[in-house]
């Protein structure tokens, strides 16, 4: 049995570097890993999306060929934003899914983000899948792959939960990332008067890294919506779960007054609300939200403690200082950069 280096196995996936931690027979134990896991927990189909990482389709096949073999059936979404995989836990026939990503890490890293019926899978579970690996007593059976595409439901779905009073004009960023698969379709369809910076598919990240929380990997965006006169510049990081802001001058909004100003307008409807937020958020953040009328929930970061943390206080709203935004109200509670810029237009047309 291939060796694993046991570091792969993180708080809130599985990653590590392509070839050297993640190769071919690593790979496919961790899919016999992960199907013998969801077989455990009475799953019989996933869905599989990735991103668009140069090793991310290799990973895919490897990683399916280990999934199928322990007898889990697989509908292949191919290449998509993390949302879209999230968003197919919701409306396809399917009791849990894996979304390969290496998110915002260098290029030659590529990871596993894996969920059990719409909520991820994390930490002790993480590491429980580990265990069955190394005790190597697999699921038999044999599993079968269709492909199904996803985005045109998906763009229809987001497009439909805002209502955009005006043709907002906005500079997007999609750094060459998995937003760039569906970026265009979407503000195309909401309306509004967009220019694109890198909304082609490339996962050499030719032009910056993706990441929108880093003030280096934002300066053309700054630039650009000074250039054109926009009203907001908008980043995504390499999978589009994580949004950077920009306001009209180009100062960056961070993940913190975001948070902030979607309470305000979510507090409206529902005064009293709690709102969850991480602990990296500033210290004023309480008592803004307090006097916008909501109950200020401070909580330990990581997107999965974050999501969980708002299932049980039912917070309509929440967010994290790296830009990670949560919505339960009108939404399906995950962190989607590619709705929260929608739902972020929808605020800024009105």
């Amino acid at each position: 049995m291939a060796a694993i280096n046991p570091y792969i196995f993180r708080e809130y996936d599985i990653r590590g570097v392509v070839e050297k931690d993640l190769t071919d027979d690593v790979v496919e134990l961790l899919g016999k890993g992960l199907g013998t896991y969801f077989k455990a927990h009475g799953v019989s189909r996933i869905s599989v999306g990735g991103d668009v990482r140069l090793s991310t389709n290799h990973l895919k096949e490897v990683l399916s060929k280990g999934i199928t073999s322990t007898g889990v059936d697989i509908i292949d979404l191919g290449n998509v934003p993390t949302g879209a995989q999230y968003f197919s836990l919701h409306k396809l026939d399917v009791q849990g899914g894996v979304m390969i990503t290496g998110s915002h890490n260098p290029p030659e890293f590529n990871g596993f983000k894996i969920s059990l019926g719409t909520a991820p899978v994390y930490g002790q579970e993480i590491q429980a899948i580990r265990e069955i690996i190394e005790k190597g007593d697999f699921a038999s059976g044999k599993g079968s792959i269709d492909s199904y595409d996803i985005i045109p439901e998906y763009i229809e779905d987001y497009s439909n939960r805002v209502n955009i009073q005006r043709p907002v004009k906005v500079v997007v960023d999609c750094g060459n990332g998995a937003a760039s698969l569906v970026c265009k379709q979407l503000m195309e369809k909401l309306g509004v008067d967009a220019t694109f910076l890198y909304c082609e598919p490339d996962g050499r990240f030719p032009n910056h890294h993706p990441d929108p929380t880093v003030v280096e990997y934002i300066q053309d965006l700054i630039h650009k919506v000074k250039e054109t006169g926009a009203e907001l510049g908008i980043g995504y990081d390499g999978d589009a779960d994580r949004i950077g802001v920009v306001d009209e001058n180009g100062n960056i909004i961070w993940g913190d007054k975001l948070v902030l100003i979607f309470a305000r307008d979510v507090l409206q409807r529902h005064p009293g609300a709690p709102i969850v937020f991480d602990v990296k958020c500033s210290q004023a953040l309480p008592e803004t939200i307090k006097a916008a009328g909501g109950k200020p929930i401070m909580w330990k970061t990581g997107h999965s403690l974050l999501k969980k943390k708002m299932k049980e206080t039912n917070a309509p709203a929440g967010g994290e200082m790296s830009g990670h935004l949560f919505f339960n109200e009108n939404f399906y509670g995950y962190d989607d950069a590619i709705y929260v810029s929608a739902r972020l237009l929808d605020l800024v047309s009105r």
